[in-house]
Formats: structure tokens, C-alpha cells, sequence
């Protein structure tokens, strides 16, 4: 008799678990992660502080999860470059250089996203500053 299958919904939790193994152990491994993780958290702070609007909210999530998502990625495609190229190899650097790159892009437009979500709120604080 065959082992039985995890019901459906068991099987979907468990996926959840995977994932959520992933994040973690990217987040181990990598200090670029913990330093989004940390930036990330220094800008929801910030929001909550001024009382962004829930489009504001909105942009800034994505941006985030754009940054971390592109970081994901980054780190398991380093993980299974080094798993079949242990060795230095010119194509393995290419790929590891481009998932960087992705990483840089998805960096840049949270970062213009940031400035555009709280330069209001700098130029008012600074106008109060007068």
C-alpha cells in the first residue's frame, strides 16, 4: 500500500514553511539581506512617524518586496552557480554579476520611490524648520 499524501491544505503549509526557510536562511547567510531587512524596517518606522496614505503605504511595499524579492533570487542563483561551478569560471561571474545588477536596479527604484513617497514630508519638515 502507498504512503498516503498530506491532505491539501497540509501540503500548503508546508510550502509556506519552505519558503519561510528560504527568507530565514537567506537572511542568515547574507549580510545584504539583513541590511534590506534593517531598511526596510527604518522605512516603515518612518512612514508610521509621518502618516503616509495607504497609496504611499502601497509604493513603498512593492519597492520593498521588488529589493527583497530581486535578493532572493540573487542568493539562490549564487547558491547553485557555486553548486555546479565551484571553481572559478568566467560564465559563473557573468551570471553572479547580472543577478547583482538586479539587485542594484531594484535598490535604485526603491530608492527613487523612497524620495518620491517622503520628500513631502522633508520639504514640509524643513519649511517648519524657517
Amino acid at each position: 500500500m502507498e504512503p498516503r499524501k498530506p491532505h491539501f491544505v497540509r501540503r500548503r503549509l508546508n510550502n509556506f514553511g519552505y519558503a519561510w526557510n528560504g527568507i530565514a536562511a537567506a537572511f542568515r547567510s547574507e549580510f545584504n539581506m539583513r541590511w534590506h531587512v534593517l531598511s526596510a524596517g527604518m522605512v516603515v518606522a518612518l512612514g508610521w512617524y509621518v502618516g503616509l496614505s495607504a497609496t504611499e503605504w502601497a509604493l513603498l511595499a512593492f519597492a520593498i518586496g521588488l529589493v527583497w524579492m530581486a535578493e532572493l533570487f540573487n542568493t539562490a542563483l549564487e547558491v547553485v552557480v557555486n553548486l555546479v561551478s565551484p571553481g572559478r569560471h568566467p560564465l559563473a561571474g557573468k551570471a553572479k554579476d547580472i543577478a547583482a545588477g538586479a539587485v542594484l536596479v531594484a535598490s535604485m527604484t526603491a530608492v527613487v520611490v523612497g524620495l518620491l513617497v517622503f520628500s513631502p514630508y522633508a520639504a514640509q519638515f524643513f519649511q517648519k524648520l524657517r
